[in-house]
């Protein structure tokens, strides 16, 4: 019984690392890098390494994903900030500092 139950774990963390890594946002990568620590740590607890299952509950499964979670946040804040502050049409926006006219200072 023990054996059936390992290979599950082993099927379902193969499956969550592989759509941890064809995930593309950040947030999705997140959620199942999640799901992915929590298969790890149930394998961890059926091969009897209880420590080893609960540092990677703890790490795993919610630090490294909150901390994704939270750094993608802070991104989306700033690109958002950034495109409020260069309007179109500005010489930030063209890319030349003398605002696109061509003129050369």
């Amino acid at each position: 019984m023990t054996d059936v139950l390992i290979a599950v774990a082993l099927v379902f963390v193969v499956a969550a690392s592989t759509g941890a890594v064809l995930c593309r946002e950040p947030v999705r990568q997140a959620v199942v890098l999640s799901a992915l620590g929590l298969g790890l740590a149930l394998l961890f607890t059926l091969l009897q390494a209880p420590d080893v299952a609960l540092s990677q509950l703890a790490v795993g499964t919610a630090l490294t994903p909150l901390l994704i979670l939270l750094t993608t946040r802070k991104l989306r804040r700033s690109t958002e900030e950034a495109g409020e502050d260069t309007a179109p049409g500005s010489a930030e926006d063209t890319g030349t500092p003398d605002g696109g006219t061509g003129s050369g200072g």
